[in-house]
């Protein structure tokens, strides 16, 4: 079955690009367009697409508005990439700690926004760790009191903390696995693991986590 992709954006000719992009994979299916994050709601509830590719600034409802309401009213919500022009706007990085799965560059090459796409409807990688620490560490790292609460609660194993910050680092399961000479199956188990003691939805939201708590710090 092919990824299902919504593509939500307010500029016409950034939509009919990530079409074209998007369209030439034998594996990728773009299912339906938006203007703005106000109609996101009904087209998702419609179209259960796999993956929103949500551009973070629009005029009536803005991407993290959007994927706040997605994420609130939406069984089984699909995964989210915001789409930006600028890595380390503040709007991204409130769109991740609303539950944004990852964010996309709209200068992105075209086998860059098929790799984001592919890899954030699998899950089992953090898409563009590098940037999520810039963000971290550009947006307090470390300094959330709330975040530090949540990790001091979750009383991680030393199994599941060492999976917390091979995540950090962008491995995926299956590196992970080879890291620490494990099963596949066994780091899903840590993970799914650290996800619920967070109460994170997904990985990217565990590894915001860990970096606004000071448990893993960015660099």
């Amino acid at each position: 079955m092919p990824v299902t992709v919504l593509l939500v954006d307010d500029e016409p000719l950034v939509r009919a690009g990530l079409r074209a992009v998007l369209e030439a994979q034998p594996d990728i299916e773009v299912v339906g367009e938006a203007a703005d994050g106000a109609a996101v709601i009904p087209l998702v509830r419609r179209l259960r697409p796999d993956v929103v590719a949500m551009d973070v600034r629009m005029p009536l409802m803005d991407g993290i508005e959007a994927t706040r309401a997605v994420l609130r009213t939406v069984d089984d919500p699909p995964k989210i990439v915001v789409v930006t022009t600028f890595e380390n706007d503040e709007y991204v990085y409130e769109a991740l700690r609303a539950g944004a799965d990852g964010f996309l560059l709209k200068r992105a090459r075209p086998a860059e926004i098929v790799h984001a796409v592919r890899l954030v409807a699998e899950g089992e990688s953090l898409l563009f760790p590098a940037s999520v620490r810039r963000l971290a560490a550009a947006h307090g790292a470390g300094g959330n009191r709330e975040a530090r609460a949540v990790l001091e609660r979750a009383r991680l194993t030393e199994r599941e903390a060492e999976v917390l910050r091979l995540m950090a680092r962008g491995l995926s399961n299956a590196e992970i696995a080879a890291r620490l000479v494990v099963g596949t199956e066994t780091v899903k188990s840590h993970v799914s693991g650290v996800l619920a003691k967070l109460g994170a939805r997904d990985r990217t939201q565990a590894v915001i986590a860990a970096y606004e708590s000071g448990f893993v710090a960015p660099g």
